[in-house]
């Protein structure tokens, strides 16, 4: 199992970026359009899994293990070729999610219209699956073919309030959003997000620009239950970010940019994913991720099933795949976001390469008891406050 760490990935929590499209997305999700929603009889195929051993998988790039540990091959796949000489299951694997919204746009003509998309397991980040699930896109998953998901997913991820009990969806990786900062640069800890707001951080701090990304973390601030946040608590927080703004605390508001950002020592602190925090840490060991004394946001990137997929049997047997404890320890191994299998843990730490051990040991992808206990994963923003929450927001961070 190499220990390579991947290189930098594009943002996979990318949001609206305009308030047009988040009114659009927000409509549909309501049922606004109720073309769009399909009842539970009219999602499913006819399913040629047993007659037709394949399935076509749809992921983001740099989001799997590859063979490249000596650069001769990077095009395989160690955990997918396993999976194909296990089953003798072919998997199509693309490359094609670059962004949550610009998937939705590209699959939802045929969704809405009760037509397959040609794909059979996709991966978006949870905020945009939960519209998913609300028009009835995606099909629920067969338990029976599901043994090790049952088994070993994580508690912490089981039960999200879009889809009670992963009916529907099986978190791929997870992650944190807290704060990442330069403490050698800085000179003192941060341990708090009202730490940021500190005289000695004007203009040397970035938020995401993202409503979906940025908003939970900074209500934890505020000693909000993002668990079940009300409209006043979203207010009260725009009303601090909006004086921030005004005196020029905020230096910027950013996507996956603030890596940059913070490698290069512009900003001292800021809103940042654990995944992306540990690899700066391979070139800066003195940048630091914190999930505040508050709290943070526990996020993930779930598998779906499209209605009207071919193969539906095939892909649930690739999920349960991934949530074998050793398949799910080779593929943290790579991509370095928090598993969804922490029975992973093991099987990393019993290595005999020092690198997997190191990795097993970190909580940034096996959360420790301490830091479990700070991570909730927020309730999700519904349709009818999407375009209300969207149009402030945005106002804000001037998109």
């Amino acid at each position: 199992m190499p220990a390579n760490r991947a290189p930098f990935r594009p943002a996979r929590r990318t949001v609206l970026r305009a308030l047009g499209g988040a009114a659009a997305l927000g409509g549909l999700a309501g049922c606004g359009v109720p073309a769009a929603y399909v009842e539970p009889g009219d999602r499913a195929a006819d399913d040629r899994s047993a007659r037709d051993k394949r399935l076509v998988f749809a992921n983001w790039p740099l989001y799997i293990d590859t063979a490249d540990a000596d650069g001769t091959d990077k095009s395989r796949r160690p955990t997918l070729d396993a999976f194909e000489k296990r089953t003798g299951i072919d998997v199509r694997y693309t490359e094609e999610i670059n962004d949550n919204d610009e998937f939705f746009g590209k699959i939802s003509p045929s969704l809405m219209n009760h037509q397959e998309t040609g794909r059979d397991l996709v991966v978006i980040s949870d905020w945009m699956c939960a519209r998913f699930v609300r028009l009835g896109w995606v099909q629920e998953m067969d338990r029976a073919h599901q043994p090790h998901v049952d088994k070993y997913l994580d508690p912490l991820l089981r039960s999200p309030g879009f889809d009670r009990g992963r009916a529907f969806t099986v978190p791929w990786q997870s992650g944190i959003t807290g704060i990442a900062y330069n403490k050698k640069r800085l000179g003192r800890e941060i341990r708090q997000v009202s730490d940021l707001w500190a005289d000695d951080l004007k203009g040397r701090v970035t938020l995401l620009s993202g409503l979906d990304e940025a908003f939970a973390l900074l209500m934890q601030g505020d000693g909000v239950d993002i668990t079940r946040w009300r409209d006043d608590d979203f207010h009260r927080m725009c009303d601090r970010i909006e004086k921030l703004v005004d005196g020029q605390h905020i230096r910027r508001f950013t996507g996956n940019d603030y890596i940059k950002d913070l490698a290069g020592g512009d900003v001292l602190a800021c809103q940042a994913y654990s995944g992306d925090v540990i690899q700066l840490q391979a070139d800066d060991p003195d940048i630091e991720f914190v999930v505040p004394e508050e709290g943070a946001e526990l996020w993930a990137e779930s598998l779906m099933i499209p209605n009207r997929a071919r193969h539906k049997a095939n892909a649930e047997r690739l999920v349960d795949h991934y949530y074998r404890p050793e398949v799910a320890a080779e593929l943290a191994a790579w991509v370095n976001y928090v598993c969804p299998v922490p029975a992973a843990r093991d099987i990393l730490g019993s290595a005999k390469d020092k690198d997997l051990v190191a990795l097993a040991e970190d909580p940034l992808i096996f959360p420790d008891g301490r830091m479990r206990e700070r991570l909730a994963i927020a309730r999700d923003i519904t349709s009818g406050e999407r375009t209300e929450f969207a149009k402030r927001w945005n106002s804000i961070v001037g998109l």
